[in-house]
């Protein structure tokens, strides 16, 4: 089994074959094969807790898409696309190696239970039930035959056919990945590398195909094993890719639904002979550049703040329309515009209603509201606001939402007349982001993640200095081709958790999964899973 440069799959097939025929010589072979019913049934373990994590990152795409369907729809798509072929892929797998034992032991063989599996079906945008059957590796009688795999995978093709299909899902799950993460690229070509064991010429040895490392001269159970062995590859490879997808949501954006052009008004009402002002900002925007803002073709310039300026005098009682374009480079280096429309108007007495922070309410937080209405007094203004409660606070007010989704509307009035309204966005605040040693996934020092004392939840982009408290997660990694779960209440890593991570080669990956923390206002949550890979 020495050939050229193999992957660190052959390598493992090869250690494997090399002990079975160093046991088989000691008449040990019964012993030997149950070794690999062993193994298989880790694997087996393995693929399954890669299917429930998996869950979890579906499950948080349905509940971003609540809040918004346009922004989330495309990449859930993307992701339910993922699912279908994959669900296809280790069913197909699945039913090679019920073939395979139903040709050594029989189709009414002892080894398998009929059963159904649920596979996605993107058409029908639900589950499928097809049948199938578990395998139960205990009781296979021909656990050494080698001619009944070979038969079905080489010499009837069927390898060659699974190659295919391995080929197509790996194709399809680069196609999601741009060439800016060549780490996820590179991890999805050593998973699914279907590549042929290339010529070694100093040990005299030819090429061996890929169909043949795997299903050649090799019993019935290490066949069985390999197979596994692709499913839980196959898995992981559905993982990486849904979550990859799943953090491109909100990739180069604040976390809010929309990205649109704001007017932000100190005032929508301006005395006569005074001037109107009026800030044009990105709703979401990337502190490091500045939008270009244009108003009737003319280029505004940016004050001290970094905010485009509008401004135009009220010499004139009247209702005035104005508005123009943002342009912003995106993170993919192209040029978006958003068009954006405004109205102010002059008079002799408004109310002015504008958010401290921004023209939308979160819910769980104080949004500070300044209201004030021009030649009235303050202790003469009364507020309300619908879908939540509006409060007096000092010199200002706090505003409470309830519901996501719904336009809260501030009303004020004066001496008992309603002086203006304006509506606000209502929207959830958005889930902080888990950390480790500053990083969200990627490769690290094993010394450097050790050291690490925490799982932290940090707020990225977000005008609120809002702290969440990481009250739970687990860390979990395969060992040994077993699937170890560490879990802990609390942020800090224990060193239960430490002593796994000191334990792993390098290229090996760990997670930090289960993640749930707790917000101000008291709300739990559960973040998705985040991943190293052990340099």
């Amino acid at each position: 089994m020495g050939h050229g440069k193999e992957t660190p799959r052959q390598k493992m097939i090869g250690m494997m074959y090399l002990v079975l025929t160093a046991m088989l010589a000691l008449n040990v072979s019964r012993e030997v094969l149950d070794s690999f019913a062993l193994v298989d049934e880790g694997l087996f373990k393995t693929t399954s807790n890669f299917a429930a994590k998996n869950k979890t990152i579906y499950a948080e795409f349905e509940r971003q898409k609540a809040n918004s369907a346009e922004k989330v729809g495309p990449w859930q798509d993307k992701a339910l696309t993922v699912r279908e072929k994959a669900d296809r892929l280790v069913e197909d797998l699945q039913q090679l190696k019920i073939e395979i034992v139903a040709a050594a032991d029989g189709k009414d063989a002892k080894a398998l239970k009929d059963t159904t599996r649920a596979l996605w079906s993107q058409k029908a945008q639900a589950f499928v039930n097809e049948p199938s059957a578990d395998i139960d590796d205990k009781l296979i009688s021909a656990k050494d035959n080698n001619n009944n795999p070979a038969e079905i995978m080489i010499f009837n093709g069927k390898g060659a056919e699974l190659k295919e299909k391995m080929v197509a899902f790996r194709e399809l799950a680069l196609s999601l990945v741009s060439e800016k993460n060549p780490e996820i690229k590179n991890s999805i070509e050593e998973s699914l590398n279907t590549a042929n064991t290339p010529e070694d010429k100093e040990r005299g040895e030819p090429e061996i195909s890929w169909e043949a490392s795997y299903f050649e001269h090799l019993p019935l159970i290490a066949v069985l094993t390999n197979l596994t062995k692709f499913q839980s590859d196959v898995r992981n490879v559905e993982a990486e890719i849904t979550q990859h997808l799943l953090a491109q949501i909100d990739a180069g954006s604040l976390k809010v639904n929309k990205i649109e052009a704001i007017v932000i008004a100190p005032s929508n009402y301006v005395l006569q002979g005074d001037t109107y002002e009026a800030s044009v900002i990105l709703a979401a925007y990337d502190s490091l550049q500045k939008p270009e803002v244009t108003v009737n073709g003319q280029l505004l310039s940016y004050d001290a703040s970094g905010k485009a300026t509008y401004r135009a005098s009220g010499s004139t009682p009247g209702n005035y329309k104005w508005g123009g374009i943002l342009s912003l480079i995106n993170p993919d280096g192209a040029v978006v515009k958003y068009p954006f429309n405004a109205e102010y108007q002059v008079g002799k007495a408004d109310a002015v209603i504008s958010a401290t922070k921004m023209n939308v309410f979160y819910i769980g937080v104080d949004n500070p509201v300044s209201i004030s209405v021009s030649g009235v007094p303050s202790d003469k203004i009364s507020a309300t606001m619908t879908n939540g409660t509006l409060s007096k606070s000092g010199n200002g007010w706090i505003a409470k939402p309830l519901k996501a989704g719904t336009m809260a509307t501030v009303t004020v009035s004066a001496n008992g007349k309603v002086m203006g309204k304006m509506d606000y966005r209502v929207k959830t605040v958005p889930n902080p982001v888990a950390k480790v040693a500053g990083k969200i996934s990627g490769k690290i020092d094993k010394a450097t993640l050790v050291a690490q004392v925490a799982v932290q939840a940090e707020m990225e982009n977000f005008d609120f200095d809002l702290k969440f408290r990481v009250t739970e997660f687990s860390v979990s990694a395969i060992v040994k081709g077993f699937a170890q779960d560490k879990f802990t209440k609390g942020a800090a890593i224990t060193p239960e958790q430490k002593s796994l991570i000191n334990g792993l080669a390098k290229g090996a990956k760990v997670y930090f999964e289960g993640i749930k923390v707790v917000g101000p206002d008291g709300s739990s949550r559960e973040l998705p899973a985040i991943a190293f890979t052990i340099n």
